[in-house]
């Protein structure tokens, strides 16, 4: 599977989070931001007049404050939540999760290296550190999944995920579409985790292009290595389109 070619000015270029532009941590609070991570995202957008997305299951406030405040189009939590560039947040209504969390935190108790993560309308219980219990984990969200009307698992890298069944990915890709930053441009969608297929097979489906971060198997065409040949991969992509911006990115 080959490297992408560089984008041409038509496109629009969207990104999940950890494992893509950033290396995985042990928890989620934990993750090293490359200094140049900020400005490589804003010089692109500035040179795809605003076409550039995270779309990622963190909170967008997270992003948000990863990136130093830089104010990006981001769909957060899958899509519970939806900011374009600088616009009003929108979100999924959801039920109360508190009954889900209870059953979910019971666990935790007992297994004190399991890291319940509450979200805005969703819960991920973490076991990274704990690989042995996937399956009590799986077994736990299964029956906190009965307290919480319609929610659906999502399943990552040492992570299981409860949120809106609506929530997707290729649900919020789609929608980013229709913006007009986005529309009438060609999908690029950068994803390292069996939580962003559903982003690769829409992207592809509509004549984009779907890049795997990292090893496994996927519907993506395209493949990088890790994060470190994403940032290398950014940097030629925008020098190419934005050489012109003399625009640069402040904290």
């Amino acid at each position: 599977m080959k490297a992408p070619d560089l984008p041409g000015s038509e496109c629009a270029l969207f990104f999940d989070f950890d494992g893509t532009l950033v290396d995985l941590a042990p928890t989620p609070d934990t993750i090293a931001v490359l200094p140049r991570t900020a400005e490589l995202l804003f010089q692109l957008k500035l040179a795809l007049n605003g076409a550039l997305a995270i779309v990622s299951g963190r909170p967008v406030s997270e992003i948000d404050h990863y990136l130093h405040s830089l104010k990006l189009t981001v769909a957060g939590v899958h899509g519970t939540e939806l900011r374009v560039a600088e616009g009003p947040m929108r979100r999924m209504p959801v039920a109360s999760l508190d009954q889900a969390a209870t059953v979910i935190a019971q666990l935790c108790e007992q297994h004190p290296a399991l890291l319940m993560e509450r979200k805005p309308g969703a819960i991920a219980l973490h076991y990274r550190q704990v690989p042995a219990l996937e399956d009590m984990c799986l077994a736990v969200m299964e029956e906190a999944l009965l307290h919480a009307e319609g929610m659906a698992l999502l399943r990552g890298k040492f992570v299981v995920e409860m949120k809106p069944s609506r929530a997707t990915k290729a649900a919020a890709v789609h929608a980013l579409m229709d913006y007009k930053p986005f529309r009438l441009r060609r999908p690029w969608f950068f994803g390292d985790d069996v939580t962003d297929e559903s982003a690769f097979e829409l992207v592809q489906s509509m004549g984009g292009v779907a890049i795997k971060i990292g090893e496994g198997e996927t519907l993506a065409s395209h493949r990088l290595a890790n994060p470190a040949e994403l940032h290398d991969w950014l940097a030629a992509a925008a020098a190419q389109l934005g050489a012109q911006q003399p625009e640069r990115f402040t904290r």
